[in-house]
């Protein structure tokens, strides 16, 4: 088990939906127990809980209450989760997290400035016991018993920019931080119109996302040479992070996304005789990261 966490004063970020285009205030503020409930302040101050079974994918993960929506929490979630962030009333007065600029580096940094308050409560961790494997159209998750907390993540793509791509880490905070958060969203000209029509990508540019035209990235550099899966190991964490505790196993995707891994994390969820609760203390001291002022 480790102590239960929140942060230790009040953070305020604004900014654009990738998808809504709109501009949106979220407040993050300390709690003290109840999990991490997001609440949307222009309904009434509607909650939602952090919960798999009332999240859909579409081209973000999506938390649905009462036939509302937040959309794009992965980012933020994944955050949180690599944080040990356990306890957070997260105030929105729109339908999505800002996407500040396609990374998870300013909720890192944001976090950071605040500080982790510790809790006197305690969490256990969800340790796998057993593999599994789940495919779908050529794409597939597969899971390992393990000590650690491990992604292992393949992307292909027909594009010169792109091809394949594959990176396994051992997921930490320091390797979060440095090698995982800064990595940003991305995307393809030729889909923009088509998203569009259909209510997506509307606050989307060359500030939020990578662009990809037929033959290259529009942006510029890249922050590393494989940013596009770096990304992709981000949502997943922030996927698997609807799950509510901290993780002991491998996971391997393979041109997987966020309905694949919401489908896993379903199927964990429903599949109880894959995993059980671990007592002992898992995975790496937060307080000594949290600490490390090369961060």
């Amino acid at each position: 088990m480790r102590e239960e966490r929140t942060i230790q004063k009040e953070i305020l970020l604004s900014g654009k939906g990738i998808h809504s285009g709109k501009r949106v205030d979220m407040r993050l503020k300390p709690a003290t127990s109840g999990g991490i409930v997001f609440r949307r302040t222009d309904l009434d101050n509607l909650e939602f809980k952090v919960n798999p079974q009332k999240a859909e994918a579409n081209y973000s993960t999506v938390l649905i209450q009462n036939g509302y929506r937040i959309r794009t929490v992965e980012h933020l979630l994944a955050t949180l989760y690599v944080f040990g962030i356990d306890n957070l009333i997260v105030e929105l007065n729109g339908e999505e997290i800002p996407i500040m600029d396609g990374s998870a580096a300013p909720f890192v940094q944001a976090i950071l400035k605040a500080g982790i308050k510790l809790l006197p409560s305690t969490k256990k961790a969800i340790r796998l016991t057993k593999p599994f494997i789940i495919n779908e159209n050529g794409s597939y998750i597969e899971f390992y018993p393990d000590n650690e907390f491990k992604i292992s993540y393949t992307i292909e793509f027909e594009h010169p920019f792109i091809q394949t791509q594959s990176l396994s880490f051992a997921i930490n905070i320091k390797n979060f931080v440095t090698e995982i958060a800064p990595a940003r969203t991305f995307g393809f000209l030729k889909d923009v119109e088509k998203l569009k029509a259909r209510g997506l990508a509307l606050g989307g540019s060359l500030e939020n996302a990578l662009v990809l035209d037929d033959n290259s990235l529009l942006n510029g550099s890249l922050r590393y040479p494989d940013e596009f899966v770096r990304h992709k190991i981000l949502d997943f964490i922030g996927d698997l992070a609807l799950l509510g505790h901290p993780l002991m196993g491998h996971f391997k995707a393979f041109r997987a996304g966020h309905s694949l891994h919401l489908k896993i994390v379903n199927f964990l969820i429903n599949s109880q005789e894959f995993w059980k609760y671990e007592d002992n203390e898992i995975m790496y001291n937060f307080s000594e990261t949290i600490n490390n002022k090369n961060l």
